[in-house]
């Protein structure tokens, strides 16, 4: 086994919530007591995690199996932060915890990111749902369909869990915001912007008026992106100081939200910043075309996903102390400076 230290190995460090997690866990008041390991497919990024924070980098990609399940039977804690629909890596990291597990007999604990996008709906902008989740209610989560997104993967996650030969948890980000800072961003080597708002921005901008889809009217939770990296580590400190009173397996879902948006409240205040910096000369939002969402987006469905209903109550995190700070003010409030950085960007380009 180990000497003694806490072995993690984290996936996604190169990435915005994996980055956040990684500097959470160097500056952890135990940090000289874990080894950790991370996987990146960047060389110099590697040599950096190495020389500039002590970090074991193994230069690899997701598609290596092998090494995924390498490593994993070498870790006692495996946080998974990059793809939450890769089903070949997640069994191969299953595959190494339960290689441990027979192994050493050790109980491996796996903290995996999917997302509140399991629990879309096909609104494509048009109406809002009255169907709210709690991650504390595991009979409606257990009513989600196999089919929904990310689900596959949180099921292969459970399954392990019920077999006994790990303790899994499942992390469900809804609309992240913000932009990650800290050394590892500073460094060059993590991605300091999300996914979604930027989405629409970079959209708006091309067109110079604020876009959406359908009427906006959907509604969808949002966590910033420094909550949602403490959650991760309130449920870590949790589980390492008393796990056996810490829900896992098919209890173990974690929402991670502070407050809910419609998709018009971001369009608009997209269509504001657009006015206030001179790209455009109306703040109000229309509907983007189906050309549009092929064009934006990369297809008709992935942009019909920016109107869906998804919503959800952060219980069972808060349950263990978790305590979000920001709200859907400062979300809103975030999106001007989204919107000069991708101008800059397009400026540049």
């Amino acid at each position: 086994m180990s000497s003694g230290k806490t072995s993690i190995f984290l996936l996604g460090a190169t990435g915005y919530v994996g980055g956040q997690i990684l500097t959470r866990l160097l500056a952890h008041p135990r940090t000289s007591t874990f080894e950790i390991t991370v996987l990146v497919r960047s060389q110099e990024k590697a040599k950096l995690l190495e020389s500039k924070f002590d970090v074991k980098a193994v230069v690899g990609h997701h598609g290596e199996l092998g090494k995924l399940e390498q490593f994993a039977s070498q870790a006692h804690v495996v946080f998974s932060c990059s793809d939450s629909d890769d089903l070949p890596m997640i069994k191969a990291i299953l595959s190494g915890l339960k290689n441990r597990h027979a192994t050493f007999g050790d109980l491996p604990i796996f903290i995996h990111t999917s997302g509140t996008g399991v629990l879309t709906d096909d609104a494509r902008g048009m109406y809002a749902t009255d169907t709210i989740y709690s991650d504390m209610n595991v009979a409606q989560i257990e009513s989600l369909p196999p089919t929904a997104l990310h689900r596959n993967v949180d099921l292969e996650i459970v399954s392990a869990d019920q077999q006994g030969y790990g303790r899994a948890y499942i992390i469900l980000p809804s609309t992240i915001y913000g932009l990650a800072k800290g050394p590892l961003v500073e460094a060059g080597i993590s991605n300091p912007h999300s996914m979604q708002i930027p989405y629409i921005v970079k959209a708006s901008i091309d067109r110079k008026q604020a876009g959406m889809v359908g009427a906006g009217k959907p509604i969808w939770p949002n966590v910033h992106i420094d909550d949602v990296a403490d959650l991760y580590i309130v449920l870590f400190d949790a589980i390492m100081t008393r796990p056996d009173a810490v829900a896992h397996g098919r209890e173990g879902y974690y929402f991670a939200e502070n407050g809910e948006h419609t998709w018009y409240d971001i369009s608009k205040a997209v269509g504001r910043a657009l006015v206030e910096l001179g790209v455009s000369e109306t703040d109000e939002p229309t509907t983007l075309s189906r050309e549009e969402l092929i064009k934006y987006f990369g297809s008709e469905a992935m942009g019909n996903y920016g109107g869906t209903n998804s919503r959800c109550r952060a219980d069972r995190g808060r349950s263990i102390g978790w305590k979000p700070k920001y709200t859907t003010a400062d979300m809103l409030a975030s999106i001007k400076s989204e919107v000069e950085i991708f101008l800059r960007k397009a400026s540049s380009a």
